[in-house]
């Protein structure tokens, strides 16, 4: 069984894959590639208010445009519970809407990890809790298969540590681990991912294969 993901985002596509080959529906190989021809469809706006609302719209929108083909999308992030769950929906765009660190010639990643470090200093008594977010949606031909939501529950770090991962991941801390998601060996990030948990729970629940 083959899923085509609407996404170009190596660590996205790298989360589905070992999650699949680690969880298999009715065991059945389940086979998670790329859309093809992803880079030459005009992307859909991500609007919605919820991850819920982006990851439907973005899997009916794409699924509608590859006839036939079972399209998995998602919305993701970083919930930060002193910001009122900011990041939220925004958090690939966190930095970019704000304006913050433009002249700095640092990635967007690094705008965004200098942009929370920065509004978490102004609530230094507040929790630190914070989760990563994911749902996922499955469509085909324009309907909406399945839909299914996994997290992973942390804190937020007081500054950077390790190199691995990506988005917010060195500032993303493990109480349990005493480990940044940045500084975990590869292997045991993908097993804590909350990509990877939200495509199991889909896997398991969607009775179409």
């Amino acid at each position: 069984m083959r899923l085509y993901v609407a996404t170009t985002n190596p660590g996205k596509l790298l989360d589905f894959v070992h999650a699949a080959r680690n969880r298999q529906a009715t065991g059945r190989p389940i086979e998670i590639v790329p859309l093809p021809g992803l880079a030459e469809i005009p992307a859909p706006a991500e609007d919605g208010a919820t991850f819920t609302a982006n990851a439907v719209a973005k899997a009916v929108y794409y699924s509608r445009r590859k006839p036939g083909r079972r399209v998995l999308a998602d919305d993701s992030g970083l919930e930060v519970d002193a910001l009122n769950g900011q990041p939220g929906v925004r958090s690939a765009r966190f930095a970019e809407d704000e304006g913050y660190g433009l002249e700095s010639g640092a990635t967007l990643d690094e705008r965004n990890n200098k942009l929370l470090m920065s509004m978490m200093a102004r609530v230094p008594f507040a929790p630190r809790s914070a989760r990563y977010r994911c749902v996922l949606a499955l469509a085909s031909d324009g309907e909406v298969l399945a839909i299914a939501e996994g997290a992973v529950e942390g804190r937020i770090a007081a500054a950077p540590r390790g190199t691995g991962g990506f988005g917010y991941d060195p500032l993303f801390y493990l109480p349990e681990l005493d480990q940044t998601m940045a500084e975990l060996y590869p292997e045991t990030r993908l097993r804590l991912s909350h990509r990877g948990r939200a495509l199991a729970k889909l896997l398991q629940s969607y009775g179409g294969w």
